[in-house]
């Protein structure tokens, strides 16, 4: 073989690597969701957004809900008996209300129990999607956050305010506009969320709308962390017993990383003193 031969091999090997890169990655994943699977007697769907880097170009890509997401999802859920539980590893920061919604609605009416697992952030639709579920496992340091809907980049109760508190001759016809559009936006979200919750047995009516008026009319700013204990006492079913098997798929849908990494550790969990040099 030539060195042009040899040349022209390294270029056509470097144009796929990034394709069979990804497939051997996809198939792990694969292999760590079927073991869960297996594990739970259940079925497996993973919604999870990271920054991730185009292949060859490197640009990265910020995910976010949308309507390609609930269409796949729900195909899944048409294609799992009712007889059998759906465990869904969520990680995303938010995105679209109606992709949102339609995934919360179809996983609170699936009659198995759903479970929604957190192992870093489900924030914003992600918390939508959660409050579906029958229970909410959380890794300890995990969060959830409000659902109060956003105009842009302006929150949707922080418009109305401005409408409240200022003359109205005063204020121009945008902003009144946009005040007419949030106050829509927050009624259609909080009643959503009120009818997502009373699907839970535990969750009485009352409770429901208590807790959608806090969750959806900008009570806190839109990315206020919702922690465990928090969230346990909102009245959301939550618990903290995440399975090895979602820590390790996270591993496998890195975020793109720079030219110099900004987190650096030895990747196996420590010990007490298994770490200490002997004297």
């Amino acid at each position: 073989m030539s060195g042009m031969d040899l040349l022209w091999f390294f270029f056509i090997l470097m144009s796929i690597w990034p394709a069979i890169q990804m497939r051997m990655l996809e198939a792990a994943r694969m292999r760590l969701m079927r073991d869960l699977e297996k594990k739970r007697d259940s079925r497996v769907i993973a919604l999870i957004h990271r920054q991730e880097t185009m292949a060859l170009l490197g640009f990265p890509v910020f995910r976010y809900i949308n309507i390609e997401d609930s269409e796949e999802l729900l195909r899944a859920i048409k294609l799992t008996n009712d007889s059998i539980p759906i465990d869904i590893i969520l990680h995303t920061p938010g995105g679209l209300v109606l992709a949102a919604e339609q995934i919360a609605h179809a996983l609170s009416r699936h009659p198995a129990k759903v479970t929604v697992f957190v192992p870093h952030y489900a924030m914003s639709g992600g918390t939508l999607i959660a409050l579906a579920a029958d229970e909410i496992v959380m890794d300890e340091n995990a969060v959830l956050g409000p659902v109060d809907p956003q105009l842009g980049d302006q929150p949707a109760a922080s418009i109305l305010k401005v409408v409240e508190e200022k003359p109205i001759e005063k204020v121009d016809d945008r902003t009144l506009i946009l005040a007419d559009v949030s106050r829509k936006a927050i009624n259609q979200v909080r009643q959503t969320v009120a009818e997502i919750l009373s699907h839970h047995p535990t969750i009485d009516d009352t409770k429901a709308e208590a807790l959608a008026e806090k969750l959806a009319t900008g009570t806190w700013t839109h990315d206020y962390p919702i922690m465990v204990d928090e969230a346990k006492e909102l009245g959301l079913p939550v618990s903290t017993d995440v399975p090895d098997e979602v820590y390790k798929l996270m591993t496998l849908y890195r975020q793109a990383r720079p030219h110099r990494p900004t987190v650096s550790y030895i990747p196996m969990p420590y010990r007490q003193n298994e770490n200490r040099g002997s004297k």
